[in-house]
C-alpha cells in the first residue's frame, strides 16, 4: 500500500513550513498588538499590556487546547501518570509557561524584537552543551563548530549594540542591555526545560502535557504578578477590545502554529525538521521588518549573518550524523514542543 508520505511527499514540510512562520512573528505580533493598544486606552492604560496579553492569552489558549485534546484527559490516562512525572510537569509548565514568556515579554518592552529574536539563539548551544555532558548525546565536528560560531553570532548581536539607557554591568566590566539579559535568562531556562523534558517526560501524551502546561503556566503567572505588584495590575483585563484580539491571536499564533508544527513532525524526518527549526530567526527578522519595519542594525546584521553560518555548519554535521546512524527514536513530546524559542505564550 502506498504510504501517506508517498501521497502527500511535501505536507510534513509544508506544515513544518506554515509553524516556523507563525512561530517567527508571534513576538513581531505581540509588539504590534501592544502598539494597537497603545491607541485605544482605557481609562488612561493600555488594554494591550504584555502582562495583559501573556495572561489573557493563556487563559485563551487553555480553552482552546482543552476542546482540542479533551479525549486525553479521561481518569484513566490521568492515573497512570505518577506523582514524580506530575512533579516534573509542573516544574516545566512554570518555567516554559509563565518565567520563559515572562522573560521575552519584559524584553521585548525594552529592547527591539531582533535583539530578542537573535539573542535567543544562545539557546541551541545551551542545549546541545547541556545534551552532551548530562545525556551523553552523540555530535561530530560541524556541530560543535555550528555551536560555538553560533554563541560567537550572539556575543557579536549583544557586544555591538550601541550604549542605552537600559545597560546592565557584568562582573568583567562588560555593558550588556537589559532587554538581551533577559533573553538570554529565558534562553537558560528553556533549556534547562527541554532537558528535564527529554528525560523525565517520554510516555506523557502530547495532549495532557500541553493543556496542563497552559493551565499551570497561566495560574503561576497570575500568583508571580499577584505578589510581584497588586490586583489592580489586572484591572484592565475584562476589556473587550484584548478579548477579541487575544482569541485571534491564541487561535493563530499558539494553538495554530502548534497544530501545524506537531502535524509536521509527524510527516518529517529528523533532517527536515531540524533544517526547519533552523530557519526561526531567519522567519523572525522578516516578520519583524514586514509587521513592525524594523530594519536590522549594525550589529544585528553582524551577529545575524555569524549565527546564520553556525545554523549552516551545524545542519552539515547533523545531516552527517543521521547518515552515519540509524535514527534515533521520536523525541519526547514534551522536547517537541520546545524546538523553538517562543512560540506567542
Amino acid at each position: 500500500m502506498t504510504s501517506q508520505r508517498q501521497v502527500f511527499p511535501a505536507s510534513g514540510r509544508v506544515y513544518l513550513i506554515i509553524a516556523i512562520l507563525i512561530f517567527g512573528a508571534a513576538n513581531s505580533v505581540t509588539q504590534r498588538l501592544t502598539e494597537l493598544g497603545a491607541a485605544n486606552f482605557l481609562d488612561g492604560q493600555n488594554p494591550v499590556s504584555f502582562c495583559n496579553v501573556l495572561f489573557v492569552g493563556n487563559i485563551c489558549a487553555f480553552g482552546l487546547l482543552l476542546l482540542i485534546y479533551h479525549q486525553q484527559l479521561r481518569p484513566k490516562v490521568l492515573q497512570q501518570i505518577s506523582l514524580r512525572q506530575w512533579g516534573v510537569l509542573t516544574l516545566i509548565a512554570i518555567l516554559s509557561a509563565a518565567v520563559v514568556p515572562s522573560l521575552i515579554f519584559t524584553a521585548l518592552s525594552i529592547t527591539s524584537v531582533n535583539n530578542v529574536i537573535l539573542v535567543g539563539q544562545i539557546d541551541t548551544p545551551l542545549v546541545l552543551a547541556l545534551s552532551v555532558l548530562l545525556l551523553g548525546d552523540r555530535v561530530n565536528a560541524w556541530v560543535i563548530a555550528g555551536a560555538v560560531i553560533s554563541f560567537v553570532g550572539v556575543a557579536l548581536t549583544v557586544l555591538l549594540q550601541p550604549p542605552g539607557a537600559e545597560m546592565v554591568g557584568m562582573a568583567s566590566g562588560l555593558q550588556i542591555g537589559r532587554g538581551e539579559l533577559l533573553t538570554v535568562l529565558a534562553a537558560v531556562f528553556k533549556a534547562i526545560s527541554n532537558l528535564i523534558s527529554k528525560v523525565s517526560l517520554q510516555a506523557i501524551p502530547l495532549g495532557l502535557f500541553n493543556v496542563y502546561r497552559m493551565l499551570v503556566g497561566t495560574i503561576a503567572f497570575f500568583v508571580i504578578v499577584l505578589i510581584l505588584f497588586e490586583p489592580s495590575h489586572f484591572m484592565d483585563v475584562t476589556s473587550p477590545f484584548l478579548w477579541r484580539w487575544m482569541l485571534l491571536y491564541s487561535a493563530i499564533i499558539v494553538v495554530g502554529g502548534q497544530l501545524a508544527w506537531f502535524t509536521g513532525l509527524k510527516q518529517s524526518t529528523a533532517s527536515e525538521i531540524s533544517l526547519a527549526t533552523a530557519f526561526t530567526p531567519i522567519a523572525g527578522v522578516l516578520a519583524a521588518y514586514l509587521i513592525l519595519s524594523e530594519v536590522p542594525t549594525f550589529a544585528q546584521y553582524v551577529g545575524g549573518a555569524v549565527i546564520v553560518i553556525g545554523i549552516v555548519l551545524n545542519q552539515i554535521g547533523v545531516r552527517r550524523l543521521n547518515r552515519a546512524t540509524p535514527p534515533p527514536p521520536p523525541p519526547p513530546p514534551a522536547a517537541m514542543s520546545d524546538k523553538v524559542m517562543f512560540k506567542g505564550v
